[in-house]
């Protein structure tokens, strides 16, 4: 069972079920936290209430039909680097320009027992399925990082499964560690939806398929897919490093790395479009845009 968003006619955000087939319920509850909160005062799995109204509405209502917006407002978007081989191959091929027979720091933290963990966004600046995710200004190599994110609550316990995309200027990184904040953040520069797939509805999350297509002026580009079991770490290895001595609230998401890096010649462009699709999730598309250069550093 998968839990969406979408903007109702009267323009408010409407939280709904969506069925195996693509139908929507929708769900008497604010927000995805609601639904959770109520499952645990009724000692119900999650999967369980919402099956159990789903069962009681009738809808009419096609996924396609319905503008969907972010399923759930992210109080933070948290990040894992170097956690895929692939992911660790790119990051020295940044760092070495070009140099891949070359040792970097990549090579130490992919093998070293603590994960990279970054903090990637806030609720106001993430966006979800079909808003524009922005390019930088500063940046002439930008790529997508699609990626399995975890919902988490404040005790680090798994929620459900979404897709994430976690923007990146690859030159900025490349150039010195220590500019990785403004690598990976910026406006409109991570996106997540479009649906939160239930962890209860999963049997196991490291056979999900991530998978990203790029296209420009209606030509695909790039198409690249890779499972979430080609991982490096464990996802509670990646939670239990990001919760340690740490204060993470509800409804938080946990981006697992990426694992599907485009050509190292290729730089996104304005007008392009991004999906990310993943597995019994759906399909996060995003469309590229110059951001507004409204500081300028002389």
């Amino acid at each position: 069972m998968r839990i969406i968003r979408y903007v109702n006619d009267r323009n408010q955000k409407q939280l709904a079920a969506v069925s195996i087939d693509n139908i929507v319920f929708d769900l008497p509850y604010s927000d995805f936290m609601a639904i959770v909160y109520h499952a645990r005062e009724q000692g119900k799995s999650t999967l369980q209430v919402v099956s159990d109204l789903v069962s009681k509405i009738e809808s009419k209502k096609q996924l396609e039909e319905v503008n969907l917006t972010t399923p759930i407002d992210a109080p933070e978007v948290w990040a894992a680097g170097v956690t895929y081989e692939k992911s660790k191959e790119a990051r020295n091929y940044e760092a070495t320009q070009g140099k891949l027979d070359s040792n970097t720091f990549y090579d130490k933290v992919y093998d070293a027992e603590r994960p990279e963990i970054f903090f990637k966004s806030t609720a106001a600046r993430t966006v979800g399925p079909n808003d524009p995710v922005y390019l930088r200004s500063d940046s002439n190599w930008q790529i997508p990082e699609p990626e399995l994110g975890l919902v988490i609550d404040s005790e680090g316990a798994v929620l459900g499964y979404i897709a994430g995309n976690d923007m990146s200027c690859r030159d900025i990184e490349g150039e010195n560690p220590l500019y990785l904040p403004q690598a990976k953040i910026w406006k409109n520069s991570c996106s997540i939806g479009p649906a939160i797939l239930l962890k209860e509805a999963v049997e196991d999350p490291y056979q999900l398929k991530i998978i990203c297509r790029i296209y420009r002026n209606d030509e695909k580009l790039f198409d690249g897919e890779a499972k979430v079991g080609q991982l490096k770490r464990t996802l509670n290895e990646l939670i239990g490093y990001l919760i340690r001595d740490n204060a993470i609230f509800d409804g938080t998401v946990l981006l697992t790395g990426t694992c599907v890096v485009p050509p190292n010649e290729f730089t996104l462009s304005d007008g392009d479009q991004i999906e990310v699709e993943i597995s019994d999730i759906g399909i996060l598309q995003n469309p590229v845009r110059l951001a507004s250069a409204t500081v300028s550093v002389s």
